[in-house]
């Protein structure tokens, strides 16, 4: 049994509203009209064919963008069930987060900024919200999707103080304020970005084992692996491998959402906050524990070192980051190569930008080869 919507959630009924008047939906509230905007999107399909950690085609079973906000949403609404908050407003965000994301992770956001410079630069969070707000074309009357200022807030996830003031001009009081103030965003946008960290190091440990080159040995000196491949261990001796590394990462997963639970609810209970935007002004609330919170700093340190640092991920990221530096410098001498909808004579490289970061990770691939008549990365 679902619990009640606790005073201190987001309330749809409530939403500070659209950018765009629209007349509300019959059968739907206005964060549900937010996910389903989300799914139904260009940018989230191509999710499917963008890099986790391992290049798209290196294998079927490693994860992709898509999968990832699949787990985050998985996560953030099992957490925010228990705690009362909105669900469809966590899915919301959990399935947009990534929406910028460039192909090949994040070596494409390096370059892309790197490319940028002289123009604004170019982080992966903001094209998210440009995205949502400016690229999708669906809509006979505006373009974006025109969320909800919650939705949006939540996809916000870091900004620059500059960035932000950028965005303050635009559209005052909105969704980047509260980088110039000190602010908090919703607490379902605080689970999302929680639960973005859960999922990121649970999957990237399934994975990195998976693909050999880490292996569960190694990770047995991370403390948080070591307890629960232990306690895995002791309940099933005959374990081996693949079963090994499932239960334990299961139990891993567990632990961290029934302290991320219980951690909140101890916050919440400090705080006290009456309504959503009392929540926001008492400082992020939703938390580990000190103890899950520098366990969990151990293994991102583990993972960046022993993994995304490997030299298989760093050669397949140098070409990567090759390939994309190289696309981003023909378009931009040459603008007759993006397709008409690119087509910005005010800011063509912000245009180069935008078709790139919505490219996936074969489409960037196949698009350089054809440029070039180079086949930098095998397929």
């Amino acid at each position: 049994m679902t619990p009640p919507r606790a005073p201190f959630a987001s309330d749809p009924a409530r939403s500070r509203g659209r950018r765009h008047f629209e007349a509300p939906a019959p059968t739907r509230s206005e964060f549900q009209r937010d996910r389903d905007r989300i799914v139904h999107s260009t940018a989230f399909r191509r999710l499917v064919y963008k890099t986790q950690v391992f290049l798209n085609h290196e294998g079927d079973l490693f994860r992709t963008r898509l999968t990832h906000s699949l787990e985050v949403a998985q996560l953030g609404r099992s957490i925010g069930r228990s705690l009362g908050l909105e669900e469809d407003l966590i899915e919301t965000i959990a399935l947009a987060h990534d929406l910028g994301h460039t192909p090949f992770g994040h070596a494409g956001q390096d370059v892309l900024d790197d490319c940028m410079k002289a123009h604004g630069g170019f982080e992966h969070n903001l094209q998210s919200l440009r995205v949502v707000d400016k690229l999708e074309q669906r809509y006979p009357t505006f373009d974006g999707l025109n969320l909800t200022f919650e939705s949006r807030e939540g996809i916000l996830k870091h900004c620059t103080r500059r960035d932000a003031q950028r965005i303050e001009d635009r559209e005052p009081g909105g969704v980047a304020a509260r980088f110039l103030t000190g602010g908090q965003p919703s607490l379902e946008a605080q689970l999302c970005n929680l639960a973005d960290e859960v999922a990121y190091n649970a999957h990237d440990v399934d994975d990195g084992v998976r693909s050999g080159l880490v292996t569960l040995e190694q990770l047995e000196q991370v403390p948080l692996v070591h307890r629960y491949l232990r306690e895995s261990l002791r309940a099933y001796p005959q374990l081996t491998d693949k079963r090994l590394l499932a239960d334990t990462i299961r139990r891993m997963l567990s632990q961290q959402v029934y302290d991320i639970i219980d951690a909140t609810r101890a916050a919440l209970d400090t705080a006290a906050p009456r309504d959503a935007d009392e929540a926001r002004a008492a400082g992020p609330l939703v938390r580990f524990s000190a103890e899950m919170r520098h366990a969990s700093t151990e293994l991102k340190r583990f993972l960046f070192a022993n993994l995304y640092r490997h030299p298989v991920v760093q050669a397949q990221r140098d070409r990567a980051e090759q390939v994309l530096r190289e696309l981003f410098q023909l378009y931009l001498t040459d603008p007759s190569r993006l397709p008409p909808d690119f087509a910005d004579g005010e800011d063509h490289a912000r245009a180069c930008a935008d078709y790139i970061a919505g490219m996936t990770d074969r489409f960037a691939m196949k698009e350089h080869e054809r440029l070039t008549g180079t086949k930098l990365i095998p397929s």
